[in-house]
């Protein structure tokens, strides 16, 4: 590890990053996506609808809610603690994120075990939110690395190889617990041994730089969006996008069920997650390219809300098994897109560099914020207020609109 006295932890970094660093993070972030987006879209479901039949939407709901709430809490503070820690190994200064990395991947491993062998609901509900606990220390260290190490010239490509995990992970996650282990339980445990076989090595084998010498930690919780206003404008944009998202796809096992009428949901829902992400990775490192070559963000992510919108239209419109998997495709290479372009984006709108992993955790709660309320706008529009016509109508006009704020953004282009 550096010594304090070469510290560049709080430089904007300059020097590009090379091919084993890059992927390194991607690998961590792949654990920690098949970590979380596995059990939203095919563990809990499953273990919901096991545990109690008649209620399974409400039930998801909450389960799912509960967990986004907690990762509210808890992103911007595990952001803020990474951002002051101070640690010595060996009598040798030592970094402030990786720690931060390995406590939450322990802790989400214990989680995932409790809910291998959960009996009930409440034990179902307490042990996701634990996981969206260590989840989420997680993802505030990681997703500083950016802005730590990452040159602005770079973050388009960089973003698109580490926002690519998100589709991928529940690919592979999906895969793994529906072809591979097809046991609830055993889907569990193989999540957790992906995770730690996946993200230790980032924590283990990259730099990470501590704080300067003679740096005051100092402890702020106040965040000036008024003095900051292209970073609410961002939040706004996220939070807006993420929406949709939330509306979009929790449901899908469900929609391929009973709107559908898929004789083989399951298998359906996999195949709709591959299309899904293979429009994903075509776009995701295409438009990251493209935005840094450019010079300009924006346009991207306005095109990307376009695509996501005829995506949920169509789902909208058509409820057949051929138009789900050309809205998967169309879904997933619009979102591809967002998540490349946007995550660079944000990381140009940052108030400070003391603060980078509290700010981008605020940044989080945009992603997890909807996931709580998703659920609660969703629930009920399924069940009594239109069905899934209405749900994924809803879903394009949100996202839309989030993708069309980006233009308020005035200090990039």
């Amino acid at each position: 590890m550096a010594v304090v006295q070469g510290s560049t932890a709080l430089a904007e970094p300059t020097e590009p990053v090379n091919r084993s660093w890059i992927g390194l993070l991607f690998a961590a972030n792949l654990g920690l996506w098949m970590a979380c987006y596995t059990p939203i879209q095919i563990l809990l479901p499953e273990q919901v609808a096991e545990l109690t039949q008649e209620h399974k939407e409400a039930w998801l709901g909450l389960v799912t809610g509960i967990g986004a709430f907690v990762a509210v809490v808890v992103a911007p503070l595990a952001g803020s603690l990474s951002d002051r820690t101070r640690l010595r190994l060996f009598g040798r200064p030592y970094g402030r994120r990786h720690v931060w990395t390995l406590s939450g991947a322990a802790l989400t491993v214990l989680a995932l075990s409790v809910l291998a062998e959960a009996p009930n609901l409440l034990t179902v509900t307490l042990a996701w939110a634990a996981a969206q606990v260590g989840i989420n220390i997680m993802l505030a260290s990681l997703t500083a690395a950016v802005p730590d190490r990452v040159p602005v010239i770079q973050r388009g490509l960089v973003s698109g190889w580490i926002g690519m995990p998100q589709a991928l992970g529940l690919v592979m996650g999906a895969i793994l617990v529906t072809a591979i282990v097809t046991d609830i339980s055993l889907g569990y445990i193989a999540l957790a041994l992906g995770l730690v076989v996946l993200a230790a090595p980032f924590a283990l084998l990259t730099q990470d730089e501590p704080l300067p010498a003679g740096h005051r930690v100092r402890t702020t919780w106040r965040l000036d969006l008024r003095g900051n206003p292209d970073f609410a404008w961002a939040f706004g944009t996220r939070f807006l996008v993420q929406l949709g998202n939330a509306l979009g796809t929790l449901y899908l096992l469900y929609f391929l069920t009973d709107a559908v009428k898929l004789d083989d949901p399951d298998t359906g829902l996999l195949i709709m997650i591959l299309l899904y992400t293979v429009g994903m990775i075509g776009t995701a490192m295409t438009g990251g390219h493209l935005s840094d070559k450019l010079g300009r963000r924006k346009i991207f992510v306005i095109w990307s809300g376009v695509l996501i919108t005829i995506a949920a239209t169509m789902l909208a419109i058509w409820p057949t098994w051929p138009v789900s998997m050309a809205a998967a495709l169309i879904f997933g290479a619009g979102y591809g897109v967002y998540l490349a372009v946007d995550t660079a984006l944000i990381t140009q709108v940052l108030p400070a560099a003391t603060d980078r992993a509290k700010d981008l955790g605020v940044i989080n709660i945009a992603s997890a914020a909807p996931q709580a309320i998703g659920p609660a706008i969703s629930a009920p529009i399924v069940t009594h207020l239109g069905g899934y016509p209405a749900l994924f109508g809803l879903t394009g006009l949100v996202t839309l609109l989030g993708a069309v704020a980006v233009v308020k953004i005035r200090s990039v282009r």
